[in-house]
C-alpha cells in the first residue's frame, strides 16, 4: 500500500496511490496521516478499503510530505562505507546520530532552496523508515514491528554550514526545504528487503549516484533497536538512513547545486522525485 498527503503546503490531505495510478482522496476516511493513523491496526483498517470506492484526485495535484506530526528527523550518518571513503572519513565503530529540524520537511517535488551565504549545497539520495509504534528499549527480533513503513528522501546539505563552521552538522542539515520526502510511504509488507533497494540520483539529466542499500553498515533492524536505546521513537519519528557514494563534496572537484539545477531521485519500490533549486 502506497500512502501520501497531497494538496497544497500547510493543507494537506491523506490519500493513497490506486492499482491503475490514480490517487485517491482519504480524508473522509481519516483525518490525516499521522499518529495513531500509522498504527498497525490502522493501516490494516485502510489496506482493506476498496480504492475506487474513494473519490479521485484530480490529476497533476501536488504531494505533500508523506506523514504529518513528524517530531524527529534523526539521521544517520557516514552509513555506506563507500561514502565514507569518498567523504576521506573512517566507518564508524556505532552509527553516526544527528537530527535535522522537522520544519525542513518538504513535498517530494517542492523547491529546494539555497540558503543567504550558502556556497556548497550538496544532494544525498536515502532510504528513510517512519516509526508507526512506539518504541523504547527495543530488542532487534522485534524492531521491524515498529515500522510503519519506507520512504525516500533527499538528505539537502550545505556542506560549508556542516562542516566549516565548527559545531553539530545540524547546522548544515536544517534550512528549510532540507528534507524532501515522498511521494509516498510505502508500507513495510510492500517491501520485502529494505536492505536491497536500489537508490539513485541525477543532476540535470546527468547520473551522479546508482548505489544500493545492500551496502550500508547498519541495517534497519539494528537502527531502530540501536536508536530506541538512546531516545524514545513516536509514530511518525522519521530516520534516514545515510546516502551511497556520489554526492557533489566527493567529486574531484567538488560540484555543488545552484539556483535553475534540477535534482532527481529514484528509489525501487519508492517512487521518484524532482527539486529545482531556487534562492531562498
Amino acid at each position: 500500500m502506497k500512502l501520501l498527503r497531497w494538496g497544497t503546503a500547510g493543507a494537506e490531505r491523506p490519500g493513497m496511490l490506486a492499482p491503475d495510478g490514480s490517487i485517491r482522496n482519504l480524508g473522509g476516511v481519516l483525518t490525516d496521516l499521522s499518529g495513531a493513523a500509522l498504527s498497525p491496526e490502522s493501516l490494516a483498517r485502510l489496506a482493506a478499503l476498496d480504492p475506487a470506492t474513494l473519490p479521485v484526485v484530480a490529476p497533476g495535484t501536488r504531494l505533500g510530505p508523506p506523514v504529518a506530526g513528524t517530531g524527529k528527523v534523526i539521521c544517520i550518518g557516514l552509513n555506506y562505507a563507500d561514502h565514507a571513503e569518498e567523504a576521506g572519513m573512517a566507518v564508524p565503530p556505532e552509527p553516526v546520530i544527528f537530527l535535522k529540524a522537522s520544519s525542513a520537511i518538504s513535498g517530494p517535488d517542492d523547491p529546494v532552496e539555497l540558503p543567504s551565504g550558502a556556497e556548497k549545497l550538496d544532494w544525498e539520495v536515502e532510504l528513510a523508515f517512519v516509526i508507526g509504534t512506539r518504541a523504547k528499549y527495543v530488542e532487534e527480533a522485534d524492531a521491524m514491528a515498529h515500522v510503519a513503513g519506507y520512504m525516500l528522501a533527499n538528505d539537502v546539505s550545505e556542506r560549508a554550514f556542516q562542516t566549516e563552521r565548527s559545531g553539530q552538522w545540524t547546522k548544515g542539515k536544517s534550512h528549510d526545504t532540507f528534507f524532501p520526502c515522498g511521494p509516498w510511504l510505502v508500507t513495510r509488507d510492500e517491501i520485502a528487503d529494505p536492505q536491497a533497494l536500489a537508490l539513485g540520483a541525477s543532476v540535470n539529466g546527468a547520473v551522479m549516484q546508482a548505489g544500493t542499500t545492500a551496502t550500508m553498515v547498519y541495517g534497519v533492524r539494528f537502527l531502530v533497536s540501536y536508536l530506541s536505546r538512546f531516545m524514545t521513537l513516536e509514530p511518525g519519528d522519521i530516520v534516514t538512513t545515510g546516502t551511497p557514494p556520489g554526492v557533489g563534496m566527493g567529486m574531484k572537484p567538488p560540484r555543488f547545486l545552484q539556483p535553475g539545477d534540477v535534482v532527481a531521485l529514484t528509489g525501487e519500490g519508492l517512487g521518484t522525485q524532482s527539486q529545482r533549486v531556487v534562492p531562498a
